[in-house]
């Protein structure tokens, strides 16, 4: 295990261990022990008590965030000619089919998110090899295989994520930017909350949320109440 340095060891000082701090007043002293010399990111990890090996306890969805992740989104839209208007309309960083295809078969992938409609999903096949492994394939879990191009580019370049369970049924986001205000992220942290709670697998008995931790990009994490 790396050795912290100093500067997260100070930090590390100013957190009670396990001490479970109110949402407001955790953003707050997350804030105050960040210490990178760029604005960091605030991160929101959730250990929950859903087994994802079964299928009717695995939770994904996606929320719009009220005050966005504060990152600038490129989303391409791989489209038939007949919704090209719709999605350049759409403010798409790039808008192709054939074209599109090309270039993700050299590799040049310039954009972060990938929307696409049912009816081509046949041909994207083509490059599910090259999208796959990156996380860029659209699947309609993900809401990224979508029959209203307009308003899933919208909400994506709005802030719209997904958070979903990892292999040991914990989530792991990223919330906000840490030059937001408090109460920006405050809101951020509660729409991920109630979307959980309201989306909550009908197997998972108790409660969904066991455990809530903050933290910045650099520095400590901070426990928050449930």
């Amino acid at each position: 295990m790396a050795k912290k340095g100093k500067k997260f060891k100070e930090a590390k000082a100013k957190v009670t261990v396990e001490h479970q701090y109110p949402l407001a007043e955790a953003i707050t002293l997350v804030k105050e022990v960040s210490y990178s010399k760029f604005v960091g990111t605030l991160e929101l990890h959730i250990w929950t008590n859903a087994n994802p090996k079964y299928n009717d306890q695995i939770l994904r969805w996606t929320v719009v965030l009220p005050n966005g992740t504060g990152k600038k989104v490129r989303v391409a839209a791989f489209v038939g000619d007949e919704a090209r208007d719709d999605a350049t309309k759409a403010w798409a960083d790039l808008v192709g089919n054939k074209e599109l295809i090309t270039a993700i078969e050299k590799g040049e992938m310039d954009f972060d998110i990938l929307v696409t409609t049912a009816d081509q999903m046949r041909d994207l096949a083509k490059v599910a090899k090259q999208l796959g492994p990156k996380g860029l394939m659209p699947s309609p879990k993900a809401g990224t295989v979508t029959a209203n191009l307009a308003k899933t580019i919208d909400e994506l370049k709005k802030g719209r994520v997904e958070y979903k369970l990892d292999k040991t049924g914990n989530i792991h986001l990223a919330i906000g930017k840490l030059d937001f205000s408090d109460e920006q992220l405050v809101e951020n942290v509660q729409s991920i909350l109630t979307s959980m709670e309201e989306n909550k697998p009908s197997w998972v008995k108790g409660n969904l949320i066991k455990k809530i931790v903050l933290a910045p990009t650099m520095g400590p994490g901070v426990q928050v109440a449930k």
